[in-house]
């Protein structure tokens, strides 16, 4: 650490990724969630249009973007903000509307503890149950922004929007902030209620199941006054946030409801082979609504399945901590690296 860093930040734990190998040529990579699929043909035609454009600024506003967006959830354009990735959406929610502290899970999403720390806010942790299910009941008393991944990572666990309800019913002047990074893939979207709950706002992204996690795509849905508040932290943080590209290829993908379909429903049902697959072999999956599983081998070693998978080239993604360490998180990848991954599964532990 040099002299000059902030001793604030001294201790700051950076959120970790999952690793990204630099040749993949001979790996199956299910470590990150990322879609098995390419973007839709039309965000493809889209964003190689945009190029043409890029000695321009990007619209400030994403005025297109946001109401494709808009038409697409049957919201209106003033309840969309659009974000450099959801992870920018979180780290301003964060930094603008944390003044009572943040309310957490103890298993979640890792950079709420990041961005908490990043930007000084005191932070409530609440643990999950046994069964790494939410208590919604253990909420009720609790100061600050709420933040809950709903599918949650790295379990996968869905809550059904009577919960997110009921969390915002129990203080209506505390916000509840819905990460649905993987709600398109079988989960039910808080979206529905925001007419009737004003302290709720959803966050999205285009990272899984529009298959554009390198192109950092992410949105908010909620009320007119809490997307003007977001809004005024983005731009006095970076008023042209998102490129051209990025935005050209966000709408085309958002009205690209074809694609989307078809490759959300193969993930669903990828996602379902691998869960029997390995329920076969004596593993627990928790019972995901992503496009990953949470899966625990049958001597609970997690870290023994990890390592004998990369022996044999498959990455997934563990965590030598607590009760996590039993499991490993597998994306759903396409059929193929399915069909791998069982196999190496049968062959570490079919015997």
């Amino acid at each position: 650490m040099s002299d000059f860093f902030s001793k604030r930040l001294s201790g700051l734990k950076p959120y970790v990724p999952g690793e990204q190998p630099k040749n993949i040529r001979n790996l199956v990579k299910l470590n990150t969630n990322e879609n098995p699929f390419p973007p839709s043909p039309e965000a493809v035609k889209a964003g190689k249009a945009a190029l043409k454009k890029l000695n321009l600024y990007s619209d400030p506003d994403a005025s297109a973007l946001k109401k494709a967006i808009a038409d697409s959830l049957n919201v209106g354009r003033e309840n969309v903000a659009v974000f450099n990735g959801s992870d920018e959406a979180l780290a301003f929610f964060f930094a603008g509307f944390c003044d009572d502290g943040a309310v957490i899970n103890d298993i979640t999403y890792g950079f709420y503890k990041v961005f908490a720390r990043f930007y000084g806010v005191k932070t409530t942790v609440v643990p999950l149950k046994e069964d790494f299910t939410v208590s919604v009941e253990d909420y009720a008393d609790k100061k600050g922004t709420v933040f809950i991944a709903n599918p949650n990572a790295p379990t996968g666990i869905a809550l059904g929007t009577e919960s997110i309800a009921a969390l915002s019913l129990q203080n209506p002047a505390r916000l509840v902030v819905v990460d649905e990074a993987y709600v398109d893939f079988g989960a039910e979207s808080a979206v529905k209620i925001l007419k009737d709950r004003p302290n709720v706002a959803v966050v999205r992204t285009f990272s899984k199941s529009r298959s554009l996690a390198g192109g950092r795509l992410g949105f908010v849905i909620s009320s007119e006054e809490i997307i003007a508040d977001l809004e005024k932290v983005r731009n006095s943080f970076n008023p042209y946030n998102v490129n051209s590209v990025t935005l050209a290829m966000g709408e085309a993908a958002i009205k690209d409801r074809k694609y989307f379909e078809m490759t959300r429903q193969t993930v669903i049902k990828n996602r379902a082979v691998l869960t029997a697959g390995l329920e076969k072999l004596g593993f627990k999956v928790l019972d995901s609504r992503a496009n990953f599983i949470f899966a625990s081998p049958p001597d609970k070693d997690g870290k023994r399945f990890y390592s004998s998978l990369r022996e044999r080239g498959v990455l997934v993604r563990y965590w030598d901590e607590g009760r996590l360490s039993a499991f490993c998180r597998i994306t759903v990848g396409d059929e193929k690296a399915v069909g791998t991954l069982i196999a190496c599964a049968e062959e570490i532990y079919g015997r």
